[in-house]
């Protein structure tokens, strides 16, 4: 099969690549780049273990071919990060016990910074909502949301200490 040259920005790095046509993102992004915290859950995209960031915004990768990915840029769980210090929502997580097997762990915290983003107080309701395309099958959810809502305020809490910074 003919190989297509793709060019994509992954956690901020920028990536030349050769993909077959028809290869999907999450096998790009495991396979050939070695993010394994992006999951291969069901192949269905009912589950959502295979959540990443295209241009910002939560989209299930193996719905997704890796050429489509071309000219963009993809964040993965590994590239939230910063300076090796765990996000605020993944402390979170580890904090309020949001994870048990870890399966599904990084769609969950992917979707909900993606919620976070563009709303920084949402209801339960509303966090619920946005999780409802991420499937579970150990937490029975409750930590999940009190994670996203307790990350929900350490992001805040973050950003009003950078601000902060950035004053002095």
């Amino acid at each position: 099969m003919k190989m297509v040259k793709i060019r994509t920005r992954v956690n901020g790095k920028d990536i030349r690549s050769e993909v077959e046509p028809r290869e999907l993102l999450v096998h790009f992004l495991r396979e050939n780049l070695g993010l394994t915290g992006v999951h291969v859950g069901c192949d269905t995209s009912n589950c959502g273990a295979c959540t990443v960031l295209i241009d910002g915004k939560a989209v299930k990768s193996c719905t997704m071919l890796a050429v489509q990915a071309d000219g963009r840029e993809v964040t993965t769980i590994e590239g939230i990060s910063k300076n090796d210090e765990l996000h605020p929502l993944q402390k979170a997580f580890l904090e309020k016990h949001g994870l048990q097997c870890g399966y599904c762990t990084s769609g969950m915290i992917l979707t909900s910074y993606w919620l976070l983003k563009n709303n920084k107080n949402p209801t339960e309701e509303e966090i619920r909502k946005n999780l409802s395309g991420n499937l579970c099958r150990c937490t029975g959810y409750q930590s999940i949301i009190e994670s996203v809502k307790y990350g929900a305020q350490l992001m805040k809490e973050k950003e009003k200490e950078e601000q902060q910074i950035e004053v002095r």
